[in-house]
């Protein structure tokens, strides 16, 4: 996805750093938490892509959710997830793969990526992603997407973002993805400084 390996890139920055030693860290997710409740119940298939060891299965278990999957491609993220969570916990799949190579299995309600879209910068990968984001969710099917606003951060872990606003993410994407919901969101990192989000909820119309 990048000019330097991503696999390497992204297993030495987990390995290195603590799950709050990074830009992106929450400890309360949102608005992601809240844009899956909006459209999505218990039941719903839902995968977050590029989770790292983000906390979002956390909550979403607490919530009584019962069929998460978590995608990421350093195996590092995961791990510190699993540590976190219990990998024993037979309410999550964890799956180690880069998003735009991934030959999905099954189809989800719900497609979640606050971390991995905006690191596409070249058009076949983002067509990659796409063609997996189309064959992994159900017809009517939900996909959130959040990247840097056009005002938000360049760079992110020492690489080159693409960033998107409501518009530019929609057209992206494509017809069959009808925008439902948008929404900027301000990520304080752990060390206080401010980063923007886009963030959009759209209702999958193959």
């Amino acid at each position: 996805m990048q000019s330097k390996d991503p696999l390497a890139h992204w297993q030495s920055t987990y390995a290195a750093k603590g799950e709050d030693e990074v830009s992106w860290f929450q400890d309360n997710p949102e608005p992601s938490l809240a844009l899956i409740e909006e459209i999505a119940t218990p039941s719903s298939a839902v995968i977050d892509i590029g989770a790292g060891a983000s906390r979002l299965a956390d909550a979403l278990l607490q919530r009584g959710f019962s069929d998460l999957t978590v995608l990421d491609l350093s195996s590092s993220a995961l791990a510190a997830a699993k540590a976190r969570i219990g990998d024993s916990d037979d309410h999550i799949t964890w799956i180690v793969a880069d998003v735009t190579t991934w030959e999905p299995t099954r189809t989800y309600d719900v497609w979640h990526d606050r971390a991995a879209f905006h690191f596409l910068i070249t058009e076949p990968d983002r067509k990659a992603y796409l063609a997996r984001l189309e064959r992994a969710l159900k017809p009517r099917g939900h996909a959130i997407i959040a990247t840097f606003a056009l005002d938000g951060p360049e760079r992110c872990s020492g690489l080159p973002v693409m960033r998107y606003d409501a518009d530019s993410l929609a057209r992206t994407l494509g017809a069959a993805f009808l925008s439902v919901n948008t929404r900027r969101h301000d990520h304080v990192t752990p060390w206080g400084t401010s980063q923007a989000f886009q963030f959009g909820v759209f209702r999958y119309e193959p």
